[in-house]
């Protein structure tokens, strides 16, 4: 077996062993995500409040349901007004209680970043989704 074919045998196996794969992440199957860490800040702040999502009043885990275009959260279901792929990425938009909220999620690793943002400020958001 070659060197190529051997790594092409081995994410193969990783993918059937249920572990995430690049195709996972590409829109087509709903995603539970968790936001780990927050950073929040304001207009002319020079220190920004960092922390956790929870403890800046924003969701620590959220379901993208793409086939029903929606984000549904623990208190909220927000619909997802557009969503853009180019490469390496989906980005996503909508606006829910007086915020505008933009997820980009990485189509390789699953990786997410998010922004909720109001005239007072922004908090930014970083995680990672998985399969349900």
């Amino acid at each position: 077996m070659t060197k190529s074919s051997r790594a092409v045998a081995a994410s193969v196996l990783a993918c059937a062993a249920n572990l995430a794969c690049a195709a996972d992440f590409d829109g087509s199957k709903a995603l539970i995500c968790a936001n780990v860490q927050a950073v929040e800040c304001g207009p002319g702040s020079t220190a920004c409040t960092r922390g956790t999502p929870a403890e800046l009043g924003a969701p620590m885990f959220l379901r993208i349901d793409f086939a029903g275009k929606r984000i549904v959260g623990p208190k909220q279901i927000t619909p997802i007004r557009t969503m853009e792929k180019s490469a390496g990425q989906l980005l996503l938009q909508g606006s829910e209680l007086g915020f505008g909220w933009t997820l980009a999620l990485d189509t390789a690793n699953g990786q997410i970043t998010s922004t909720l943002v109001d005239r007072d400020g922004v908090i930014a958001m970083f995680g990672a989704c998985t399969l349900p």
